[in-house]
């Protein structure tokens, strides 16, 4: 945290301009030795300063602009000068070579970030809101992003932190004064609070899913008997031809697998082979593939020849407590009665039927909701895991406060829950926590 870090925080590879960071006490005197405005840019912070960058010899390596930062109102903390230059590979990389060769040093994966952490300009939860507004895919996954990076999140857990200081306090009263048992109003009146608190906990619990799906994507399954239009309907879902479709059974051998953006959410469609008894080799492997990806599915669209009577049909199946969407094929050559409400009908020749479908695909992997502005808030798996231990400990707490145990054992279970809400946002010092989350940056972020 002492030394001065440098790094390119555009992507690699050649474009209209480049950008370099600099981040530290000495930021401004490292590059005031390649950059002859250094001292023009003191005087006026915030303003972009065009010069050039020279190596040792005095030669130009660079025309660039910069601007300067002073801390702490800076995204670090720290005194902080971005350099905006060519954006070819070779200068930009000899640029930074010149920042290292005047004393600073290369900054590691999410240092800056990191950094701003530990400067107090963001916690935990706000830098995971970075990375997923880096990586979003789709306008829910970026609204959840930005949600994060705002603090929606931390706003979250401190209600339930500061509901959880004001249950220990009192305990701690009543540990001040031992002969004082804890009443029953007072036993009744916490266990309410704790309840209260539980029930707060398991709302950002049922956020983890929707998080999942908008962070990786939402898994959905194209499955079925072969020629009922399985690939037919990736592409008409995709927009493009992406499946090879032939009347030929067995055609789809492999898992094939395209990510589309559907009623707000990124959705990886997975193509999978007709599923039916075979022999064949490759094909056979196919199937065994298709049944994997079933049961790791957020939905199933199960497509059917729906010409063909319910008799003659030889249905998968379905991994239990799945997703399940029957999708009735070939509604221009007619729906057989057998049929008669079993499932939406479309036609993948006429193109009917697809955008229904596709506004039912995504009521189904939103349960309904509708995810849109500040309401949009959906936890991680590391967010995951510490509200599930701190819902434990609020079990745990309650119990003890029923059977009338001593104080100083309830408000051990309490610090307990207070240490694992600050995991969430970084209020305890785990070297482990940050580490995993900071690795996963890119360099110069």
């Amino acid at each position: 945290m002492n030394e001065t870090i440098a790094a390119i925080a555009s992507p690699l590879g050649v474009g209209a301009i480049s950008v370099i960071r600099i981040s530290g006490q000495e930021a401004l005197a490292i590059f005031g030795q390649a950059f002859r405005g250094a001292s023009k840019m003191e005087a006026s912070p915030r303003e972009s300063i065009l010069g050039k960058v020279r190596d040792r010899d005095g030669e130009q390596i660079d025309e660039v602009l910069a601007t300067f930062f002073p801390g702490p109102a800076s995204f670090t903390g720290e005194d902080v000068v971005e350099i905006y230059g060519h954006g070819g590979v070779f200068v930009t990389q000899k640029v930074l070579s010149r920042l290292l060769e005047c004393g600073a040093s290369a900054a590691e994966g999410g240092e800056f970030s990191q950094r701003a952490f530990f400067n107090g300009k963001l916690d935990l939860t706000q830098a995971e809101g970075i990375m997923d507004v880096i990586s979003a895919q789709s306008d829910l996954a970026l609204k959840a992003a930005q949600n994060q990076m705002q603090g929606s999140i931390q706003k979250a857990t401190h209600e339930l932190r500061e509901s959880l200081i004001s249950v220990t306090a009192h305990l701690e009263a009543y540990i001040d004064f031992p002969e004082d048992d804890i009443d029953p109003d007072t036993g009744a009146g916490m266990v309410k609070q704790l309840g209260e608190m539980q029930s707060h906990c398991q709302r950002l619990l049922s956020t983890s899913h929707t998080g999942k799906m908008l962070r990786e994507g939402a898994r959905v399954v194209i499955c079925g008997e072969p020629n009922a239009g399985k690939s037919s309907l990736l592409n008409q879902l995709l927009g493009y031809d992406r499946a090879l479709v032939s009347e030929i059974k067995g055609t789809t051998r492999d898992t094939v697998e395209e990510v589309v953006n559907i009623e707000g959410l990124p959705v990886r469609f997975i193509d999978t082979a007709g599923l039916r008894e075979t022999e064949e080799v490759l094909e056979k492997e196919g199937i065994n593939r298709a049944r994997r990806e079933m049961e790791s599915a957020d939905l199933i669209l199960e497509v059917i020849d729906g010409t063909c009577a319910v008799e003659e049909s030889t249905r998968p199946e379905i991994p239990k407590d799945a997703r399940l969407q029957v999708v009735l094929n070939k509604k221009d050559l007619g729906i057989h009665s057998t049929w008669r409400d079993a499932g939406l009908e479309i036609s993948c020749s006429k193109e009917e039927g697809i955008d229904l479908l596709r506004v039912r695909i995504g009521e189904l992997l939103l349960d309904g909701k509708q995810l849109t502005g500040s309401s949009l808030i959906a936890i991680n798996a590391r967010h995951q895991a510490c509200l599930r231990s701190l819902e434990k400990a609020l079990t745990k707490a309650i119990a003890e406060i029923e059977s009338q145990e001593d104080p100083e054992l309830i408000a051990l279970t309490m610090r307990e829950a207070l240490h694992v809400i600050g995991e969430i946002t970084g209020r305890i010092d785990t070297e482990e926590i940050l580490g995993e989350i900071f690795a996963q940056f890119c360099i110069g972020k």
